[in-house]
């Protein structure tokens, strides 16, 4: 099922994890500029991430 998932582009948990973390940085670091275009980008990817069909 995973492999099926990721060939239509879904993302895995490591490009998940990726994306929080970047988000994370966005949000909190104060050394990072503000970039709300991003930010708003990973908010819709992350969103979009179904846990539950990476682990079915």
């Amino acid at each position: 099922m995973e492999d099926v998932a990721l060939e239509f582009g879904a993302m895995d948990e490591t490009d998940y994890a990726g994306k929080l973390e970047e988000l994370e940085r966005l949000l909190n670091d104060p050394d990072v500029n503000m970039e709300p275009n991003r930010v708003w980008s990973l908010l819709a990817e992350v969103s979009q991430y179904d846990r539950a069909a990476v682990y079915a």
